[in-house]
């Protein structure tokens, strides 16, 4: 944390020397945000489970207690952020710009409280095109319509939530926007079989580098200042089974290479409606496998090395009004498992999901907002997953934001 505090600062002190003397200019900003919340139930998530997908299911001991039903509660503040925007001449004939961002919630759970990079991207402008290069968001995630929740996963799994290094160009006329994006992974890592051993606790970039073919979605948006629709469509590809050394054990003799590759596609559609003081936003899924987005879905794996799909259909709603000092919001979600019971028969199941029917949540909010950037926000999060034996999870929390 100190290392990081003083990185930032150095940075701030070079970026008012250097504009100075030469034509860019500077902008250092971020917030605070404690951020307190309680659960009915332990629940499946990330970063000291502040991150929430859905609850546990039941799991009884040996006098037949569910041992994951029971409040539990924590507080955390590893949401801090620190940005740096420079602005500078045009080159090229463009407008250029470069971001970089950061918090202190680790790019996994196990370096929690570290600084983590989120946003690390170069920026070119020109009338009808604009080119970003870097580290940005997931291209399925649609950040023009992304819900206000409160806590960490900001709408998932119902809606990805992830960041990217990549290449998006983007080419706007006239309120139509066509974008293109080719990305590849760092934080959110896909599942496999590596050197014989299956990855489903924790991913690994080696499935998609192997495959050579980056990550590729497209979408056409049309946006006025009141609408803002589009579509898009995403294919991944990985290669499933890697193998970087021989394996001698008591359970095989050999890790044969394979190099089959798999594909799968998912598809969007979304929109955001600004009526006055209200401000509606909703999107569909059809995702096949966008676990490495922080949302459902996934691959199965047979005993004869086959794969099969394994689809999630994902709607949400998330509607918010101005009053004043005061923003109410309602955030709703719905998730369907299309292929729910396949997995009995897989060797293997890679994604997120794979033993839920369906899922929802209900999560009203009430946020309080001053003119000098603080703000106080209390939520209540309910949701039920469709186990064999449904169970439901309320999450309660509060945060406070001082933003600079």
């Amino acid at each position: 944390m100190k290392k990081a505090l003083v990185l930032f600062g150095i940075l701030g002190v070079f970026g008012v020397l250097q504009a100075q003397e030469k034509p860019f200019s500077f902008d250092f900003h971020g917030f605070v945000n404690p951020h307190y919340y309680a659960d009915s139930r332990a629940v499946m998530g990330g970063r000291e489970d502040m991150m929430l997908f859905y609850p546990k299911p039941i799991e009884r001991d040996s006098l037949g207690h569910d041992i994951n039903d029971g409040w539990q509660a924590n507080m955390l503040a590893i949401t801090a952020r620190l940005g740096l925007r420079v602005s500078g001449p045009d080159m090229l004939g463009a407008k250029t710009s470069a971001y970089l961002e950061g918090d202190f919630t680790g790019s996994t759970n196990d370096n929690i409280n570290t600084l983590r990079l989120r946003h690390a991207y170069i920026d070119m402008n020109w009338e009808h095109h604009r080119l970003l290069m870097g580290q940005y968001w997931y291209a399925m995630v649609v950040h023009e319509i992304m819900p206000m929740t409160n806590p960490l996963n900001m709408g998932a799994p119902f809606h990805c939530y992830a960041r990217q290094p990549q290449v998006r160009y983007e080419y706007h006329l006239k309120g139509f926007e066509a974008v293109a994006v080719a990305q590849w992974q760092l934080d959110n890592k896909s599942q496999g079989i590596l050197d014989g051993v299956p990855t489903s606790a924790a991913g690994n970039t080696a499935f998609a580098r192997h495959s050579l073919v980056p990550e590729l979605t497209a979408q056409l948006r049309y946006h006025t200042s009141k609408l803002f629709i589009g579509a898009a469509i995403n294919a991944k590809t990985i290669q499933p089974e890697v193998t970087t050394r021989i394996i001698s054990s008591p359970e095989f003799t050999t890790c044969a290479a394979k190099t089959d590759l798999y594909t799968s596609f998912s598809y969007s559609f979304f929109g955001k409606a600004i009526l006055g003081p209200v401000t509606v936003k909703a999107q569909t899924l059809l995702n096949n496998s966008l676990y490495e987005g922080c949302s459902l879905g996934g691959y199965l794996m047979l005993a004869d090395s086959t794969l099969e799909d394994w689809h999630f259909n994902t709607v949400w709603l998330d509607i918010e009004k101005t009053t004043g000092h005061w923003r109410p919001g309602l955030f709703l979600g719905y998730a369907k498992n299309m292929d729910y019971g396949h997995h009995a028969d897989a060797l293997h199941t890679f994604g997120r999901g794979h033993n839920i029917d369906y899922l929802w949540r209900v999560q009203p909010r009430l946020t309080y907002t001053t003119l000098t950037g603080l703000s106080f926000t209390g939520e209540a999060e309910y949701t039920y997953a469709g186990y064999d034996e449904p169970v439901g999870n309320l999450r309660l929390s509060l945060s406070v934001t001082y933003a600079f």
